[in-house]
């Protein structure tokens, strides 16, 4: 089993930045894709960001393109969502998860982190 443990969210402002962590255990996150999701009040989970198990490639949902910037570091197990310019849009529970491949469908990860919330006041 792999565990993931989000970390970073909290409360900003319209126009702040927050960098949100995961850290994961196991031996073998060389070997996984990972993702970030986010799901707000009564809404369906969203995909925002995914970053191939070498981190060479990386894909967003068009609404963060351009302020947001998924990376890993494999030697510390850990995968990072910078966030910029957040707006009230941006307010959500943010998942992190893994996965064989860095897809936008949620269906095809394995692991889920327990979510941290992210909330953007105006």
């Amino acid at each position: 089993q792999v565990q993931l443990v989000e970390s970073g969210g909290g409360l900003v402002q319209a126009g702040g930045s927050l960098r949100l962590s995961c850290a994961a255990s196991g031996r073998t996150f060389r070997s996984y894709s990972m993702g970030w999701f986010r799901q707000a009040p009564g809404k369906e989970r969203e995909f925002v960001a995914a970053i191939s198990w070498g981190g060479s490639s990386t894909s967003y949902t068009d609404s963060v393109k351009g302020r947001f910037t998924i990376s890993r570091d494999n030697a510390k197990n850990t995968v990072y969502l910078q966030m910029n310019s957040l707006t009230p849009e941006d307010t959500a529970v943010y998942y992190c998860a893994a996965g064989r491949f860095p897809t936008q469908n949620g269906d095809e990860y394995n692991y889920w982190g327990q979510g941290t919330q992210v909330t953007v006041s105006s």
